[in-house]
Parts: structure tokens; sequence; C-alpha cells
């Protein structure tokens, strides 16, 4: 499914449609473009992953992401969920800082890589400072 070559490009979304973990998934409509976004809500106990959150490139920085984060939250507020997580990649400033501005500003877990070919890279001085401990992203 992913990774594997398929004649059906959305094969993976079909996929995700058919989780048994999947609460909800709302989209952004737009009058002229049609669907600009989306966002999903998976249960993980009394919580919530907000997976994925996207927004077409043309729509982004209009507060389309935004609404959908809002809508989100309600959604999981009605279904009596205590918490909603969300696992930006380390390097996207831009969505860890909206995402920040959404209210998402809790560190909940954190995922450590290892670069096995970290010889070809150079060490990256701007990155996270963490309990004193420098991490590159």
């Amino acid at each position: 499914m992913y990774g594997e070559h398929t004649d059906d490009g959305g094969a993976g979304f079909e996929e995700y449609l058919t989780r048994l973990d999947l609460s909800g998934l709302w989209v952004a409509d737009h009058a002229d473009d049609g669907v600009i976004g989306m966002v999903g809500l998976i249960i993980r106990g009394r919580g919530g992953e907000v997976d994925p959150v996207v927004v077409t490139i043309g729509h982004r920085h209009k507060g389309v992401g935004r609404r959908l984060l809002q809508h989100v939250a309600a959604e999981a507020k009605k279904r009596n969920m205590t918490s909603l997580t969300i696992s930006p990649e380390s390097r996207n400033v831009e969505a860890i800082r909206s995402l920040h501005a959404a209210g998402y500003d809790v560190v909940s877990s954190i995922e450590l890589t290892m670069d096995l070919d970290r010889h070809t890279h150079t060490w990256q001085q701007e990155g996270l400072q963490l309990h004193e401990l420098p991490f590159r992203s």
C-alpha cells in the first residue's frame, strides 16, 4: 500500500478511511476550487490524534488550517476526549509555529532518530535544545 507501486493513487487514502480507530474526517470546501483541505481524528484511548491535516498550496496562510484545527478540537470535545496530539516533522518550523498558535503547546512525547549515514551530514547549529542536550532537525 504505502511504498508499494500501485496504479490507484487513492489506495492509501482508501486504506486510511477503513481504519477502525478513525473517529472522523472533515474537509474544507471552496466554492471555486473544491476541496482545499482536510483534517482527520484518530481515537487514542480517551484522547485523539490529529492526522492528517492538509491544506492545498494555493490556500495556505489564509486561515484554512486554523479553522480545520478548531473544528477537529470541537469534534473531539463532543466525543468527550481529554486531549489531542499531533506530530509534525521536527524540521517543519512553520507547522510547529502554527500548531503552537493553535494551542498545541505541551510536549507529550519525543521520537529520536539515529542517522546511520551521519558522516555525510554536517552538524546543524540551529535545532532543538531539550533538557540541555542539543538535537538537530
